[in-house]
């Protein structure tokens, strides 16, 4: 509550400032065009005399009448614009009276002979056109050296939080180009976060459409949030980027550097980095790298048919876990070496895409957990000290190519290709608490473990498009191979105690000391087809058909040490093979008029597997698996999009076939005390769902609300039933379940408080999520209540001081039908701010504040970590090409990695150690001039 009334206090202070302020005027008037007819939707703006600056901006309504209301009464400049004519500017002198009206205004067609001059000349800070907004960057400014997403962060209607991601007019933007080209893959972060903001000279935010409609030629109705980032001329004829380095206390270091060259043609760029401060700077991509990616998620677009195009979902397989974020990570400590090229070539019958990455990335955790696990009766409390270490280095190549044989015929070509290998050192101490959790632990296990694994993985797709002369007949045919191979070794020891009668010191012990080698096998070979055929001017009716082909093979072999030497595991040890033939064949029709889409279809999907394992390879006899999987899979779709509004409402079927681990009836004993199984008769998992939603955006006042509900019911529901002993030890095994639900809903209302100075932006979400279990052979629903809220406040009352002050609030509820005496409420609590000063002689001032709240009343845990980094800089050398700067890092010395979860019938709270207070002296040079103003640095 405190917390609440600060915000509410900062934003009627705020409001009390600009009050204060003398005299509050009305500006209003109408635009025609020459022939006195009314002009709609003309774009029109107040700004200063000065410099130009914007201090508001809107539209015309239908009748074309703009009014601006509660202006501050002084000199302006308004301009207006509109597609097609000139650019009209009238100076706006205010008298004595509350209301300055400018009456009709006329502007002027554009002629030929005048368009050059207009292009250059024209330079207002925004403009829109239909659902485009188009940026003018040098009317926003930003501290010199500042990378593209600061940039973001000025522009209106625009939101970047704190881990990078981007919100545009209240939807998440999904693809960022430069010059309408990719950079670096589909991660719009590393195009944000390496690109300087004074290469850049318009900023483009519009609706594209998606890969799969561009692939079949038939608009489906759905866009994705794109912005693309044009260059000024100055950066595509020459190369352009940025070296930092810096040294701090406790032997912290970062050294960090870009270079990019562009033309109209081609792009060039490279970006390498090397630290021990946590800055990972890992894509999602690299993320699934170090897992082990699999073919299914690296987005191939040559799975044809409604649903997304891809239609069976491949479950991913568990792996070591690393930070996605390109920004600093909060557990454990890390050393991160990185580099790679981007470069593109764009013709018009040509395209040329591809990129390399390489990064290695060592990390070190010490982990204190505490988790609870309810029972039918009772529970049991595990309280774990780990200390881990691990080591990953992984290859990304990728390249895209596309060829127009002709008007009519276009070849794509689409390879990617991973390599990583590494190792992990796991030692932990488990003690194993009966309910009371009082006295000594009733049992106490030890861990010494040690993994490495290489894997190489290629996935390849040819997708071949025709379009026949009727308009909007096409075809199109995708064949596609993918492999996936992976080899790893490990040795396991442990030593579990069991304290059976503690008054007389007797206690009985279970020693294990086994390695083991696994090799891991994956092929798929796919294909598709699709035909459309338009039926009418709005109709046209599509035809698909999937295929698929996988085989696993998963060899494992377990040796126990013993005295007498190695000897073979029988019973752990397995020979795995699995085939996976898949065949879906489906229609939909669709409706597409004025921004109105409305499709459905239907598909019978057929799925058929055919395994076998057995302790070796020549081992007899085999165990057989077979299985057949029928479904009809029905899909339907509405969206419209029309005036910057959008509603859609969809229903559809996912099929999510098991992973590979889940399958394979291999037993995991890497942790005595929970022990995984696999189980080769799963069958697919079908999810209903069903969502809808609506978002509107005002491109005149740049008020957003967005609205999402969603509903999800699982049949075949793939769960993991847990078999806990009277030694505490569980088995985990998965099996398919019905009746899972999950209900979700988002919701966000952005606004301007005062336009250019201040944004107020507030966001909600709720899930509801059932799932069902079994505990000891008994049926258990876990229920689970998730509440979010937050509100975050961009102030910039000047280009000399920025203020961002952000709330969010999260509440879990957790309930079991079994156990009810376990239920318990989680709570954890965020409070931040960011303020940028502009001192005299050139210096910057920076601060970030974080305060987090986490509590758990039923366990009786609270923790409070008030994190805040400062910083210092100054800009020097011939047109302020470097910076030096001075931060410190966590002053009061509090971070720490603390996470809150509740899941099944476990709770748990983990705190990992991570790096805490240090000093750091950077030195940063750009490889081009900059012109020094003010703008939010987020150098952290």
């Amino acid at each position: 509550m405190k917390k609440l009334l600060l915000l509410l206090l900062l934003t009627v202070c705020y409001h009390v400032t600009f009050a204060q302020q003398s005299g509050r005027i009305a500006i209003r008037g109408s635009i025609i065009d020459t022939s006195k007819a009314i002009l709609p939707g003309a774009t029109v703006m107040l700004l200063t005399p000065k410099d130009s600056a914007l201090v508001n901006y809107g539209r015309t309504n239908d009748k074309g009448i703009f009014e601006f209301r509660n202006v501050k009464r002084a000199p302006y400049i308004l301009k207006v614009s509109y597609v097609g004519f000139l650019p009209l500017q009238v100076e706006v002198n205010p008298d004595n009276g509350e209301v300055v009206d400018l009456g009709t205004l006329a502007i002027k067609p554009i002629q030929k002979e005048l368009l050059e001059i207009v292009v250059k000349t024209a330079r207002a800070p925004l403009s829109i056109r239909g659902d485009t907004i188009e940026y003018n960057a040098a009317s926003f400014k930003v501290p010199p050296g500042s990378t593209v997403e600061e940039l973001l962060r000025k522009l209106p209607g625009m939101q970047v939080d704190q881990d990078g991601n981007i919100k545009a007019q209240g939807e998440n933007v999904t693809k960022m180009t430069v010059d309408g080209k990719t950079f670096f893959g589909s991660d719009p972060k590393l195009a944000t976060k390496n690109l300087p903001a004074e290469a850049i000279s318009k900023v483009q935010v519009f609706n594209d459409k998606t890969e799969a409609s561009k692939t079949t030629g038939i608009d489906d109705g759905k866009r994705e949030k794109t912005v693309n980032l044009e260059l000024k001329e100055s950066h595509r004829k020459g190369g352009f980027g940025k070296v930092t380095a810096g040294i701090g206390t406790k032997d912290r270091y970062q050294l960090r550097g870009n270079y990019n060259r562009f033309n109209t043609k081609e792009q060039m760029s490279v970006i390498g980095f090397a630290n021990n401060i946590n800055q990972t700077g890992l894509s999602f991509d690299d993320y699934q790298d170090f897992r082990g990616s699999q073919s299914f998620n690296w987005n191939d677009q040559g799975d044809f048919g409604f649903n997304g195009g891809g239609y069976i979902v491949f479950g991913d397989d568990n792996g070591i876990g690393v930070p996605i974020s390109g920004g600093s990570s909060n557990r454990g400590f890390s050393k991160n070496y990185a580099g790679g090229g981007n470069y593109n070539y764009d013709t018009k019958n040509t395209k040329l895409s591809s990129n390399y990455f390489f990064n290695q990335t060592g990390q070190t955790f010490d982990t204190d957990l505490t988790k609870q696990t309810s029972l039918l009766n009772g529970a049991f409390r595990t309280e774990e000290k780990s200390f881990r270490n691990t080591l990953g280095n992984n290859h990304r190549a990728s390249a895209r190519f596309e060829q127009n044989l002709d008007s009519l015929n276009t070849l794509v070509v689409v390879g990617n290709f991973r390599a990583n290998n590494g190792n992990e050192r796991l030692g932990s101490t488990q003690n194993f608490f009966q309910e009371d959790g009082k006295g000594p632990p009733s049992s106490q296990t030890t861990l010494n473990n040690q993994n490495k694994y290489t894997g190489i993985q290629l996935a390849t797709t040819a997708i071949y498009r025709h379009k026949f002369h009727k308009k909007g007949r096409n075809f199109a045919a995708s064949l596609s191979y993918n492999i996936n191979d992976t080899d790893g070794s490990g040795n396991q020891q442990s030593n579990s105690r069991y304290f059976t009668d503690t008054t007389a010191g007797g206690t009985s012990q279970i020693r294990l000391n086994q390695d083991n080698v696994t090799n891991s096998l994956r092929t798929e070979l796919k294909s598709s087809l699709d035909y459309i055929e338009p039926l009418s001017k709005t109709m046209s009716w599509e035809t698909f058909y999937n295929f698929s082909l996988r085989t696993d093979k998963v060899d494992r072999d377990v040796f126990d040490r013993t005295d007498q030497g190695m000897v073979r595991n029988v019973s752990l040890s397995r020979y795995y093979t699995n085939d996976f033939t898949y065949n879906r064949i489906g229609t939909s029709v669709r409706y597409n008029n004025k921004g109105l889409t409305l499709s459905g279809g239907l598909a019978g999907m057929w799925f058929h597997q055919a395994g076998k394992f057995a302790a070796d390879q020549t081992g007899s006899p085999f165990t057989s698996v077979g299985r057949n999987f029928f479904s009809f899979v029905p899909n339907a779709t509405a969206y419209y999009n029309m005036k910057n509004k959008r509603v859609n409402l969809n229903y559809n079927v996912d099929v999510r076939q098991p992973s590979t681990s889940d399958l394979q009836p291999v037993i995991d004993n890497s942790n005595p005390r929970f022990i995984r199984e696999g189980n080769p008769d799963l069958l697919p998992q079908l999810t209903h769902r069903l969502s809808g939603g609506f978002g509107v955006f005002d491109p005149g006042s740049f008020v957003n609300v967005y609205f999402n509900l969603n509903y999800g019911y699982n049949i075949n529901q793939i769960v993991y039933n847990q078999t806990i002993n009277s030694l505490l030890v569980t088995t985990t095994r998965p099996v398919n379940i019905d009746g899972g639900t999950n209900v979700g809903s988002y919701f966000n209302f952005g606004f301007p408080l005062k336009k250019t100075k201040a944004t107020l932006n507030m966001y909600t979400s709720i899930n509801l999520g059932k799932n069902p279990t079994f505990i000891n052979n008994v049926p258990n629903n876990t229920t689970n209540n998730n509440y979010n809220a937050g509100v975050s406040l961009d102030l910039t009352p000047s280009e000399k001081f920025t203020l961002y002050p952000n709330f969010n609030w999260n509440f879990t509820d957790t309930r079991y039908s079994v156990n009810t005496a376990q239920n318990l409420k989680i709570y954890n609590y965020r409070y931040g701010a960011d303020m940028n000063i502009q001192m005299p002689a050139g210096i910057f001032f920076n601060a970030r504040m974080n305060y987090q709240i986490y509590k758990n009343p039923r366990f009786g845990f609270t923790q409070q970590l008030p994190i805040l980094n400062l910083s210092f800089y100054k800009l020097f050398l011939k047109d302020k090409k470097a910076e030096v700067r001075v931060t410190a890092y966590d002053i009061f010395n509090k971070n720490q990695g603390i996470t809150q979860s509740s899941y099944q019938n476990i709770v748990q709270t983990e705190q990992v150690q991570t790096l805490a207070q240090y000093f750091m002296l950077s030195f940063s040079y750009n490889v081009r001039g900059l012109k020094s103003q003010m703008r939010r640095n987020n150098g952290f």
